[in-house]
Formats: C-alpha cells, structure tokens, sequence
C-alpha cells in the first residue's frame, strides 16, 4: 500500500481517503477540491504521447490509456471518482457511468454472446430483468433464474439446467448475476453459496456479478462473499441527494477492462459535473447512511407493533432463519429501505401514501429525504403479474426509504398515515 493511503504502515479507512485520494492540489493552482474539467478533449505532450495513449485505448495496447485522451473515455472528475469508488469495496478498479442501468447493460453487453445463458436472481429491478428479458433474447442470449434463498443443492440445480441449456445453444453460461438485497423485497442471495456452485459447476471464468445498491458501500461488501463484479446506482446512497443520476461497477482489472473497451465505444460515462458531485457525497456518504440506519430501526419498531402492519421486510427484524444466517455472514448493518406490508391492497396502500406528509411519495431511494412508493403499480408494474405474486411484490407492499430527518418526527408522519388505512 503507497504512503497516501497509510500512516506508518497503518491502512486509512475509506472515510478518511475520500478528502484526498486521487487529487494533488499542486496541479490545480492549490485548489483544495478537484475543479470541474469542462472539457471534451485533452491535449498531447507530444505526437508519440497521443498514438501511445491510443493503442491503450483501442486495445492494441494491454493496459488502457496512460494519459488523458477524450471525455468519452476517460477525464480527471471521473478518474477520481472511480478511484475513491474502488476503495470502499476493496476493488482494485471502478468504472463510473450515466446511470445505474448503464453500467449494468454494458456489463451485461461486454460478456454476454449469441447462444449464451445468464443466471441470475430474483427478483431483479425491474429495468434489469426487462432487459435480461426483452433485449437480450434479440440477440440469442436467453436466461435461468432462482430466487434470492435458494440453498446451495438449488443453485447447482440451477447452473446444471443453465449449462445444458447453452450447450444445446452452442454458448455458454456467461454471468451470474445476483442483486442482494433485491429490489423491494429485501431478499438476500447466499453470495459464498453462489460463488461454491459456480465454482464446481463452471469454474472461475464465469464471473458473479452483483447489485450491492441497496447496502452498499457501507453495510455489505460483496466482494469479500466471493462476487467478481459489483454494481451500484450511485444515484441512491453514494449519492445520497436526489439530486443526480449516476452508476458504478467495481471489480478485479481483468473484469473491468473489456467493460471499458465497450463503454468507450458505446458512450456512457459519467459526466464531470456529476462525477464532482458524487465525490462530494463520497465525503459524507458514511455519516448519512448509518444516521439513516439509526432513523429505520426506530421507524420499523414503531411499525411493528402497528395493528395496521402485516408485515416488514426490513433486515433488521429476519423471521427467517435461512435468511438471519446470510445477513449474518454477509451484512454490516440493516439499511434503511424496507417494505411495509399493510393489511388490505392497493387501495389501503394508496390511502397511506397520500396521506404522508413528511415522506415523499416518489421512487427511488438512499437520500437525505424519506421516499415511499408502491412497487407493484409503479417501479414493477411492467412485471408480469404470476412472476410479481412469484417474487412477493404485492399489491399490499409499500417500499419505504427513510431519510435523515428525526426519526420521531417521522413516526408521527407514519402514525397519522395510517389513521386513513
């Protein structure tokens, strides 16, 4: 480890090297904070400069780019970021992109080829399993899924059936694709299982990717579980603000590298002023979310002894033992997004969220701000209804993400809402 992320042979914690890491203010006359590079390209020190940092960037080269070359591939605001994202998953790189679902098309782009199968999870966001789904089977790549549970003996199932089912294909099973906790229901996938099955069953060229949105960076790190490849919507808790959107992956180089490749080609990199952003949030990024998880623990106490609540899916309350032994061996803390089960439907449901006064009723989640929403008529309405009733996404679930106001005065909020269920 260089000296700028250790003291004395003393690793600095991800809190501390987002002031600095990546950015020396002699090269921008001082400033303390990384300038906006409102530029689209970038000047060469020589001839011999510019076909070096080419035949990085075409491939020609092993490596990428050794300077800065053009903003769709590579420019100062991003660079830090991605150097400041690694770091808090333990990641050796991190690629930044214009939105979560960018990075994980393009993930899914770079290693998925005609006659090919991807296993993944469920459920998926919405947007994610659409395009396994809807996009990709255009072009030859078809998928197997199992839901977030599943024991070791039903993940082998799973990756045997996939394996013969690319075989008649002519392809191969090309990732495994997991989100933990899924989107909205909280259900956590057994990564170290994952990684076993993959293991025995296809060998480490197949590589486990992961969306840690809901967790990370703070309460799960995927990475040590033995996932090759996490991805965020950087617009939730790395950005914190509701006020930008932005994604990320992180992994080993060897994963990121032809992920780079096709993002040069195809565009979608982060922009500057979002990339500054983000690593303004990155500064408080711990502060915020554990406020937020002291606010949801309170909140779902509250809740919990409601008349009204059929239910919680919130990580810190685990009825299941299957599920308390993988929070246990992957979690840090609980987060604060769960699902709220009213007793009734969509209508109680609807009463409730209209009747919110603090909470916002919009999508999304992972701001300062609490958000609430109904998954089964806006963020999965395009969910067929059997795999909607399938995955647990009901018409009496509400996602609720707490923010950081006070959480009694969020109780109130909540105590009076329910007064019209």
């Amino acid at each position: 480890m260089s000296d700028a992320n250790s003291i004395n042979g003393r690793p600095l914690k991800p809190s501390t090297l987002m002031m600095g890491l990546g950015f020396d203010p002699k090269l921008s006359e001082g400033s303390l904070k990384p300038p906006i590079f409102l530029t689209s390209t970038f000047a060469f020190p020589s001839a011999a400069d510019g076909k070096r940092h080419f035949e990085g960037i075409t491939g020609k080269r092993p490596g990428g780019a050794d300077g800065l070359v053009y903003s769709r591939f590579n420019a100062p605001n991003q660079e830090i970021l991605e150097d400041r994202l690694a770091i808090w998953d333990g990641a050796e790189d991190a690629l930044s992109f214009s939105s979560g679902m960018t990075a994980i098309c393009v993930l899914l782009l770079t290693y998925a080829a005609q006659g090919d199968v991807i296993v993944h999870s469920g459920p998926l966001y919405a947007a994610t399993e659409g395009f396994v789904a809807k996009w990709l089977s255009k072009f030859g790549v078809s998928y197997v899924d199992f839901p977030a549970g599943a024991s070791r003996e039903e993940i082998d199932a799973v990756l045997a059936k996939a394996k013969a089912k690319a075989s008649e294909q002519g392809g191969k099973v090309c990732m495994i694709y997991l989100e933990s906790p899924a989107n909205p229901t909280n259900a956590l996938v057994d990564v170290e299982a994952v990684k076993a099955a993959r293991d025995a069953a296809l060998g480490a060229d197949c590589p486990i990717a992961i969306d840690n949105t809901f967790l990370g960076p703070l309460w799960q790190r995927p990475l040590d579980q033995g996932a090759d490849i996490v991805a965020y919507s950087l617009t939730k808790y790395v950005g914190g603000h509701s006020d930008l959107v932005a994604g990320s992956i992180a992994g080993a180089k060897k994963w990121m590298d032809p992920v780079r490749m096709l993002r040069n080609t195809m565009g979608g990199i982060c922009d500057p002023n979002t990339a500054w952003m983000l690593c303004r949030s990155l500064e408080t990024v711990e502060l915020r979310m554990q406020r937020a998880g002291e606010n949801a623990a309170k909140v779902c106490d509250y809740l919990s002894k409601h008349p009204k609540v059929a239910g919680l899916g919130y990580l810190g309350m685990i009825t299941d033992a299957r599920q308390q032994d993988i929070y246990d061996r992957h979690c840090l803390g609980a987060g604060s997004t769960f699902s709220l089960l009213l007793k009734g439907g969509e209508a109680e449901c609807f009463r409730f969220l209209d009747s919110l006064k603090i909470a916002k009723l919009a999508v999304s989640l992972g701001g300062t701000e609490t958000l609430a929403s109904h998954p089964a008529s806006m963020t999965h309405l395009s969910v067929p209804d059997e795999r909607k009733a399938a995955l647990g996404i009901t018409d009496n679930l509400v996602r609720i993400s707490i923010g950081i106001e006070d959480p009694d005065d969020l109780i109130a909020d909540f105590e009076q809402a329910l007064e019209h269920v």
